[in-house]
């Protein structure tokens, strides 16, 4: 296959073989240039002048004399206008103001680039604008809101001609700007370079200006223009592809009597073409490293072009290992290094704190970044003691004052938003950047990527002090991480390597004038090839038309020639599209594929698959642990000094969780609790009730020992709500909500004890919250074992005994009868009725008391009173016991001496159990 590149080069070699020094020749992009140099390379026979190769917006610079600025720049020119214009009273500020800005700019290089007329086109636009608010007020009842949105769109020709003669005298412009500027000066330029012979090469969709530049120079020159297009779509008048050049071969005089250069038929040759539907951008990428796979390291004269460039992280990482060489012509993105989130994150938090008091997630966010740490190793032991006391302590809000330690250096992660300028927050991101610089050129952390991103980031940081000093127009930390941001986003690493060798990857505008054998497109998919009616423009579509300007059908044929282009001399294609995109990465499958199936060409075989991951369907496979001397040892110690209530129905529930939480003894990460959990406000609860209670031990109790409680809730619930959770004074939300909660489940409670009372009840108090041990003897073990516990509450209501357990969640009856014994050590929802069973065996063992009831208070279902433990029993199980009398604590001390020989089985593992959540 001879490239279109190639094909020209051979043609003016031949041609201006004795005058390559006079040559100028213009492309589309630098990328092209490069490859048309080496195209020259190959052909010249002698040591020579090199012709002039240039990209076409290095050539209009050359022509306006002016230099190209950057956006960011523009838009501190362009406010610097506004405020010159706009009054004072009726200025935004910059941040406002970029938010529209950015589009003024796009429209003003679209209107220059097209030599739009601009008085009569602004004053068209103002018109419509007008129209459109009258259309819902009349003149008269304007809002002020109205009145200033027209007197806008009235102003904009002054913004535009102030805004042009500003930048002129500064030597800069925009895109637009330097083109109107080059079709002014090209006759003047013509005249100075009257030796020169001007090839222009491989354009498609030209602006007015680019049109008038150069047909000027066909006219008035001995230039010459070189196409690349394939007679099949010249030859369809309806195939965008060929939209821009039938126009120009129609419509521009030089071509009436001078050949249209370059139309060849390579489309309707042999090709394999494949299209491969794939699920998700990840999906993509690895379906093209199984492609690249095939191809068995058989890369030369191969291309993987990216409809969306976002994907080039994904496809380096899955480019088979016996491809080394690739060369990426876009450049890795900086906002996609780790720096850029980092900073971001410290922006986002710097605008968050007003007052010196910062939120505990966004510290500890910093503080564990990898960044961050490795910028703070001498600091590293204080670090990690202010993350566990904001855990221990469970600080939501942490003050300035205890971040000093981590502030010695210049270098700060926490700055107060209130005590600081914009100048400052830019010195102290540059102080960051060079502690960093430190670190990563250290013998310990020494990492040349690193260092090369920090360089970059240095760089944007400088750019943005310059323009600060510059222009002084950035109001505060929100306007900088925006301008930080636009700026970041057209920053990328460059790749080094070899252009000409090796696996090409490129974005689809990149490809420009490049032909490859083998062609991978990645996202073939509607919204991105081509992008559709996507619109950043204050301009309407019908002004839009009406003057010439380009409108989606414009762009959707742009995209549509660097397609089919593409595809013309390549033999074998690649077409990979998304099968599951969302909104804002595209639709479904692109009208291109579409077009490329409905109107085949006879030599080309086209295979469509929908490709997807292969899923293994894997069995369920529940842990086992089994029971070596050293498990037996450790449960052992665990039976010497009791096993507990919680812990035996955590067995029932699930065996293994009792093997990590009660063996190994493995606890759940500490973490801060932004919400107060249920266990937190439990034990809340249960800490109130035991500090009213605790003194009552031994004593009956009286409505004057309620009414003394009452008085002193508030008091008691607030500090067991600092010791337990948080301190109560900046309580807010759930939290606020949670105390008023506890207090209100406690002023429950004594309202039932209170009715329990007036009913005639008198009711001692026995015990409350205190530790029991009991020995369980087992005649199949030749070792002690002991169950221990802290039961809630025992009390004495009219000579029978009580065994209280409190619980803050929801409990019903249900929950405490049961109905045959064997459940209790099988079925975990019973739980209750066990712990209950297992209280009363631990007070007979230590006290005088043989029979007792035993039961449940439940906080959420307080109306239901003490939910008694009972045994139903009978033919419809509708007569119940409820007195745990000998008998039933005999039947109990049955079951659970078999779950403590199961326990210590070594036959039996501790086997995983697939968990079935009960309602409590």
């Amino acid at each position: 296959m001879k490239s279109f590149l190639a094909q020209v080069a051979s043609e003016i070699y031949s041609k201006h073989k004795e005058q390559l020094p006079n040559l100028a020749i213009i492309l589309p992009s630098k990328r092209a240039v490069t490859f048309l140099k080496n195209e020259l390379l190959n052909l010249v026979e002698k040591t020579t002048i090199a012709p002039k190769i240039i990209s076409i917006e290095e050539f209009i610079q050359e022509l306006a004399n002016l230099k190209l600025a950057s956006n960011i720049q523009l838009s501190f020119e362009l406010y610097e206008v506004y405020k010159k214009i706009t009054p004072e009273n009726e200025q935004e500020d910059f941040y406002a103001f970029t938010s529209w800005s950015q589009t003024i700019l796009q429209d003003f290089n679209e209107i220059d680039r097209y030599l739009i007329d601009t008085e009569t086109f602004f004053s068209h636009l103002f018109n419509i604008k007008e129209l459109d608010q009258f259309h819902w007020t009349n003149a008269d009842d304007k809002t002020i809101l109205q009145k200033k949105y027209l007197k806008f769109w009235e102003k904009l020709n002054v913004y535009y001609t102030v805004y042009n003669e500003h930048l002129q005298k500064k030597g800069i412009g925009y895109q637009g700007m330097i083109y109107r500027e080059a079709n002014d000066n090209v006759e003047y330029y013509i005249q100075n370079n009257i030796n020169s012979t001007h090839l222009f090469i491989g354009f498609n969709a030209l602006n007015n200006a680019e049109k008038n530049i150069i047909q000027e120079f066909l006219t008035n020159t001995n230039a010459e223009v070189f196409w690349d297009i394939d007679q099949k779509f010249m030859d369809n008048k309806d195939h965008d592809a060929g939209l821009f050049l039938r126009n120009y071969k129609a419509s521009w005089p030089y071509f009436k009597n001078k050949e249209f250069k370059n139309i060849s038929n390579h489309f309707s040759e042999e090709k394999n073409i494949e299209i491969i539907g794939v699920p998700k951008n990840i999906g993509q990428a690895k379906y093209v490293g199984k492609i690249l796979g095939k191809l068995q390291g058989s890369i030369k004269n191969t291309a993987i072009v990216l409809g969306n460039e976002n994907l080039l992280a994904p496809i380096l990482n899955s480019i088979p290992s016996e491809i080394n060489k690739a060369n990426i012509t876009s450049g890795f993105p900086l906002d996609l290094s780790p720096f850029a989130s980092f900073f971001e994150t410290l922006f986002e938090i710097w605008e968050k704190n007003t007052d010196g008091v910062w939120y505990y997630q966004d510290v500890i966010n910093i503080l564990s970044n990898p960044i961050s740490y490795s910028m703070t190793t001498d600091t590293a032991e204080e670090i990690q003691q202010l993350i566990e006391k904001i855990k221990n302590q469970n600080l939501i809000y942490i003050k300035q004052s205890e971040l000093e330690t981590i502030n010695k250096t210049g270098a700060k992660l926490f700055i107060n938003k209130k005590d600081t300028t914009i100048s400052s927050v830019i010195d102290n991101c540059l102080a960051i950047i060079l502690s960093l610089k430190n670190t990563y050129t250290s013998e310990e952390q020494k990492n040349p990527l690193f260092l090369e991103y920090l360089y970059r980031f240095y760089e944007v940081f400088n750019q943005l002090k310059t323009f600060n000093a510059e222009y002084n127009t950035i109001t505060g930390i929100k306007a900088l991480k925006k301008i930080y941001s636009e700026l970041l986003a057209s920053e990328t690493i460059d790749f080094k390597g070899e252009p000409l060798e090796g696996l090409q990857i490129m974005g689809m505008l990149e490809s420009r004038n490049l032909d490859f054998e083998t062609v991978i497109i990645t996202s073939v998919n509607e919204g991105i090839l081509p992008t559709g009616k996507t619109n950043n423009s204050f301009i309407p579509f019908d002004l839009k038309t009406v003057f010439g300007l380009p409108t989606y059908k414009e762009k959707d044929a742009i995209y549509s020639y660097h397609f089919y282009r593409l595809l013309q001399r390549a033999k074998n294609i690649y077409l990979v599209y998304n099968t599951e995109p969302d909104a804002l990465e595209g639709g479904e499958k692109s009208r291109l594929l579409q077009q490329l199936t409905m109107l085949k060409e006879e030599k080309h075989a086209i295979t469509e698959i929908v490709a997807s991951p292969t899923i293994k369907n894997n069995t369920l496979e529940l842990s086992t642990i089994t029971k070596d001397e050293n498990v037996i040892h450790r449960l052992k110690e665990i039976a010497a000094k009791g096993f507990s209530p919680t812990s035996l129905s955590n067995y029932v529930r699930n065996p293994l969780d009792f093997y990590t939480q009660s063996v190994l003894g493995i606890r759940e990460t500490e973490e801060v609790e932004e919400t107060i959990a249920a266990n937190t406000l439990g034990t809340i609860v249960h800490d109130t009730l035991e500090s009213f209670y605790k003194p009552l031990e031994g004593k009956f109790i009286s409505i004057e020992d309620l009414n003394k409680m009452r008085k002193e809730l508030n008091k008691e619930v607030a500090n067991h709500f600092s010791k337990s959770y948080t301190e109560t004074t900046d309580l807010r939300g759930k939290n606020l909500i949670s105390f008023h909660v506890a207090k209100r489940y406690i002023q429950n409670f004594l309202n039932f004890e209170e009715n329990r009372l007036k009913s005639g009840k008198q009711i001692k108090i026995l015990q409350i919250e205190s530790n029991l041990r009991a020995l369980i003897p087992i005649q199949a073990l030749d070792f002690p074992v002991y169950i221990r516990g802290k039961v809630d509450r025992v009390e004495e209501v009219d000579g029978t005994i009580n065994i209280i357990d409190y619980k803050t969640g929801k409990v019903e009856q249900k929950d405490v009868s049961i109905t045959d014994w064997e459940i209790l050590t099988e079925d975990y929802k019973y739980s209750k009725a066990f712990q209950i069973l297992c209280y009363a065996y631990m007070i007979q063992s230590e006290t005088i008391y043989n029979e007792f009831e035993g039961g449940i208070i439940s906080f959420k279902n307080i109306k239901g009173g003490l939910l008694k433990f009972n045994f139903k029993y009978g033919s419809k199980h509708n007569e119940r016991q409820y007195k745990i009398d000998t008998e039933i604590q005999s039947k109990y001390k049955a079951e659970l001496e078999k779950l403590i020989l199961d326990i210590f089985n070594k036959e039996t593992p501790f086997q995983e159990k697939e968990i079935k959540t009960h309602a409590y």
